[in-house]
């Protein structure tokens, strides 16, 4: 599918997670975003954007994954249709012994939904080891072929995942000395008897089988997308999980010292560390130079699978190419951190405190490196998975190089039209907005646009607040709306902010699901840890969408709207 920023589109940012079908086992999988990408290109909408598909851990996070390159079971259609080796008995009988209509209610509870997926894809690689691995079939024989050709990182997956199994948890560092990399687990595992070397064998085939059938699903997705005339866009979170796959495989790439971030903000009131010290992720830095050597082999391969089934992609907080806000210390330590100043931290940290690593930008030196950095490993990726294929999430503490090098690079960058200031602070209008840029009101980080509008309007009537009055006013001028302020968050105010998005020079103008549907729902509020965060679910299956008379009429209307700015697919 040939994409260029002349042909402008439009698109739906929707978490998997949160999408409903009338018969899902609990989340959304790869069978309900079928019906979302049918439903998208029944109105014209050009591309549909995930969060991160990768497998997760304890969390359910989706950008704090245990593996950069496995994909997550719990997003697999886990049927006798959609995989051959599951009998119809073993599906009936092991969803018979759950509540399937309590599984379907409310927000996904990973405590039932995976183990269920977990056995029924069980049940599945029970029947294909005998009936095919056993047999040498020409099944077993492509799936041999899946190994082999993803052996770089699958072999060291596998054992990762097996390890965690029999500990109980991700974190490698708790594991036994001679298990806690994948070299001295390799070793240790040689060393063991036949029955346990068996045993590891045959477990670590399941999770090769389990990335088989999950390739196998998001390959047909995508080009079930091209069949639709529909973009599918990725996302791969720039950092990966301290206790990763990719961590215990290749430790050497990473510098465990130090927990990537972001910088102080202002705005995450709720978060007195992150108003403070900023966001702590938790995440290893790379040692860039160890990656050098091998020309970013790690990187090339992580983008290359990410487009083998995307379209396109974004790199979350592209800004770590540049330099990235480090911690000296793990997250479980932010409260101890939390009371101290900056020369109490000192006395525990050798003296580190948190700052931009490789450098920071307060010198003319600093920024030139940070910037040929940046550009030195963007230019690679780009060559890896062609033009117009990857695009940067530059958003937050944003220097001043790094949006003319995304563009020297061919890369589109972010356009967040409360973010987009002229010097009088009214909004930048979207004709201004370059056309290799993407624009949107909400990542999934933010709240939805009728949440703002709403909390907007409470403190100018409730406080009389002269700052959000002005914001309210730009926001109605951005999408060209003559009301009162303040004013009821109403559809002609929703349809107008949407309008002004579609009406932009920006090549992708995406909406957020919630956007699309006007609603307050939201999937994450950034440094709270709540159980609510990646786990909420939009309250209508994608049929009841289609059955709704308001919804169809809402979306026809968007449909005129794409007609009318030329984004209609």
């Amino acid at each position: 599918m040939q994409l260029t920023p002349d042909k402008p589109i439009a698109g739906i940012l929707a978490p998997l997670f949160a999408l409903r079908s009338e018969d899902d086992l609990g989340i959304g999988d790869t069978q309900t975003l079928r019906e979302l990408i049918d439903w998208a290109a029944d109105y014209g909408f050009g591309l549909v954007q995930l969060l991160p598909i990768n497998e997760t851990g304890g969390d359910n996070s989706p950008y704090m994954a245990i593996s950069s390159l496995a994909l997550e079971p719990s997003t697999l259609r886990t049927s006798p249709q959609a995989i051959p080796d599951l009998s119809p008995a073993a599906f009936k009988e092991i969803t018979g012994a759950v509540n399937l209509k309590k599984l379907r209610t409310g927000a996904v509870k990973y405590s039932e939904v995976k183990p269920l997926k977990r056995a029924l894809l069980e049940s599945a690689f029970k029947s294909f080891s005998e009936n095919h691995l056993a047999k040498n079939s020409d099944r077993a024989r492509k799936f041999r072929a899946f190994v082999r050709k993803q052996s770089a990182w699958i072999q060291g997956y596998a054992l990762f995942r097996v390890l965690m199994d029999r500990h109980g948890s991700e974190q490698w560092d708790q594991w036994p000395a001679e298990q806690s990399t994948a070299a001295s687990a390799w070793a240790w595992l040689k060393k063991q008897k036949p029955a346990l070397r068996n045993e590891f064998e045959n477990r670590m085939q399941f999770y090769r089988y389990v990335q088989w059938i999950a390739f196998i699903q998001w390959s047909e997705l995508k080009e079930y997308c091209e069949s639709k005339k529909v973009v599918l866009m990725g996302d791969v979170p720039f950092g990966v999980s301290y206790y990763s796959a990719d961590v215990f495989s290749n430790p050497e790439l990473f510098d465990l010292t130090w927990s990537g971030g972001a910088p102080p903000e202002e705005m995450f009131k709720s978060d007195p560390f992150t108003m403070k010290w900023g966001q702590n992720w938790g995440v290893p830095i790379y040692r860039w130079d160890a990656m050098r050597v091998t020309d970013f082999a790690w990187w090339c391969q992580r983008v290359q699978t990410v487009r083998s089934i995307f379209h396109l992609f974004r790199i979350d907080h592209v800004l770590g190419f540049y330099r990235i806000y480090s911690f000296p210390w793990r997250p479980e330590e932010n409260e101890f951190y939390l009371s101290l100043n900056q020369e109490e931290a000192k006395l525990h940290t050798g003296g580190r405190l948190p700052g931009f690593l490789p450098h920071d930008d307060n010198s003319r030196e600093n920024r030139e490196a940070n910037c040929r950095q940046g550009a030195e490993l963007l230019k690679r990726l780009s060559r890896e998975v062609g033009e117009h294929s990857l695009i940067g999430e530059d958003l937050g503490v944003v220097p001043d190089y790094v949006r003319p090098n995304l563009t020297s690079l061919g890369i589109a960058g972010f356009k967040i039209p409360m973010w987009e200031k002229q010097p009088d602070t009214r909004f930048v209008q979207g004709n201004q907005y370059p056309r290799l840029s993407v624009t949107t009101y909400a990542t999934h980080d933010h709240p939805p646009i009728k949440v703002l509008w709403e909390e907007l309007r409470e403190v100018i009537e409730k406080e009389n607040d002269g700052h959000a009055r002005w914001v309210m006013h730009c926001f109605a001028e951005f999408a060209g709306l003559q009301i009162p302020i303040p004013s009821p968050f109403t559809a002609e105010i929703h349809e107008g902010l949407i309008a002004a998005l579609f009406r932009s020079n920006s090549w992708i103008a995406i909406c957020m699901i919630t956007d699309i549907m006007g609603s307050d729902e939201r999937f994450n509020v950034p440094g709270a840890v709540s159980e609510t965060n990646w786990s909420k679910r939009l309250g209508r299956t994608i049929q009841q969408w289609r059955r709704n008379k308001e919804t169809c009429g809402l979306m026809k209307r968007l449909q005129r709207l794409l007609q009318e700015t030329g984004r209609l697919s």
